[in-house]
């Protein structure tokens, strides 16, 4: 069975370059009114999709922080039974840590939640903003052959690719295709049409109404790993006050020095319950800590290795498990749980 009625879209415009418009005398970007984006989009009515829209402040990526997760979440959540598919306006910035932190606050979801942005302002003669929009309006409105939505996730569309949310990552500040998931397959082809892979759609394992968490917890910080750290260097941020997680970035497999006070530093912050995960540098593959004894040391320490995951997913799972008041043990427990595509297992 198809979808009989017209589809019912909620665009929610954070900001981001798709909305920018450049200021006549200083030449830089700057956000306008979303019902101007509309109108440097009328083949946008073409669609015949019933479309509302939620315009937030319009901010730069750059600054896109928790509180605005949150607020993204809720306007979902608000909405969610009034309509068929969600599209997110976003800078392409900190666009794979929104769609990580989204796909965890989303519990339960099946819906899609498309997010997209542009490399150039929607307004510009040749700009990628217009058909971004558009491709990410009909992929929010597709369905399967039995009247489903076609995407009930969060995903990211980018020029060509359909991707999972907290799998992909930024690769270019330059192309028009941005986005890519390195250790996770393509959700969609787009072409002269768009192509669906279904076999590597995530379906819920049942049906059950849609919940939000949106605390997340700030204390979590990176850490990456380069020749020639020293002792104090890495002593000073392992000691931060207040962290509860830290994501390290090593080399290759998993790999990181095997020096005695680089392994007692990690020995010792893991002891004092902070929670280390373990992520690659490398923009494919994954941890393998047995590989190499270097990882296996890590192991050893009580780092707990993020096997497959982006460092974007890495980062917003500690935050999403530590907000919801999980012990460190817990959170350790939970993180070697997929609990929404976001891990090969």
């Amino acid at each position: 069975m198809t979808r009989t009625h017209r589809p019912h879209i909620l665009i929610i415009y954070t900001g981001g370059t798709i909305g920018m418009i450049e200021n006549p005398v200083t030449r830089t970007l700057q956000p306008f009114d979303f019902t101007h984006l509309i109108d440097n989009v009328p083949k946008i009515k073409m669609l015949e999709y019933r479309i509302d829209n939620i315009q937030f402040t319009p901010i730069d990526s750059s600054d896109m922080d928790p509180d605005g997760w949150r607020d993204i979440a809720m306007a979902i959540a608000d909405n969610y039974d009034s309509y068929d598919g969600f599209v997110v306006l976003h800078g392409t910035d900190t666009m794979a840590y929104t769609a990580s932190a989204l796909s965890f606050m989303l519990a339960h979801l099946d819906k899609p939640v498309i997010i997209t942005g542009s490399q150039l302002p929607i307004g510009e003669v040749r700009t990628d903003g217009e058909e971004n929009l558009i491709t990410a309006l009909q992929i929010a409105a597709a369905t399967d052959s039995r009247g489903n939505p076609m995407v009930q996730e969060v995903a990211i569309l980018f020029e060509n690719y359909l991707w999972r949310g907290n799998r992909s990552t930024k690769m270019s500040a330059d192309n028009f295709n941005a986005f890519k998931s390195n250790n996770y397959p393509k959700l969609a082809k787009i072409g002269l049409g768009i192509h669906f892979t279904e076999e590597n759609l995530r379906r819920p394992n049942e049906r059950r109404p849609l919940h939000i968490n949106t605390n997340m917890d700030r204390a979590v910080m990176f850490i990456e790993l380069h020749p020639g750290m020293t002792q104090p260097i890495l002593h000073h941020l392992l000691s931060t006050p207040g962290i509860k997680g830290i994501v390290l970035r090593s080399y290759g497999a998993g790999n990181a020095p095997t020096s005695p006070w680089f392994l007692d530093e990690i020995r010792r912050t893991v002891e004092s319950g902070v929670v280390i995960v373990n992520v690659t540098q490398c923009v494919n593959g994954g941890v393998h800590a047995g590989r190499y004894e270097s990882g296996e040391t890590l192991t050893r320490c009580g780092v707990i290795s993020g096997r497959d995951m982006t460092s974007e997913a890495a980062i917003t799972k500690l935050m999403y498990l530590f907000g919801l008041g999980l012990s460190p043990a817990a959170v350790k427990s939970r993180f070697d749980v997929n609990l929404c595509g976001e891990v090969t297992l």
